[in-house]
């Protein structure tokens, strides 16, 4: 992840793209909100995968029957929509923190 980051930003900002080398500041603020949301949702499927992986695989093998792929779907539901409430929440604080300063 870390050595993705450095290869994507060094490749945007290079010399050549807004003319006289200049970098754009809210060019590089989109970017660095793009790779913030792309590792957010890294970090989203890689904890529902271990988390509904743990819960529903009693034992793996070549194919999941159907009562594990039922568990497994099942908890990707409830943890997307357990994540998603709790994104709106922190959303909602941040915005009401923001209209207080």
């Amino acid at each position: 992840m870390e050595s993705g980051f450095g290869s994507d930003f060094g490749s945007d900002f290079g010399s050549g793209g807004s003319g006289g080398g200049k970098l754009d500041p809210g060019l590089i603020m989109e970017q660095v909100k793009v790779q913030i949301a792309v590792a957010n949702a890294q970090e989203l499927l890689q904890r529902m995968t271990d988390k509904c992986f743990r819960k529903c695989i009693g034992k793996p093998g070549g194919s999941l029957d159907n009562s594990e792929q039922k568990c497994i779907a099942m908890c990707m539901d409830r943890y997307m929509d357990s994540w998603n409430t709790v994104s709106r929440a922190y959303n909602s604080r941040l915005q009401r923190e923001r209209a207080n300063m």
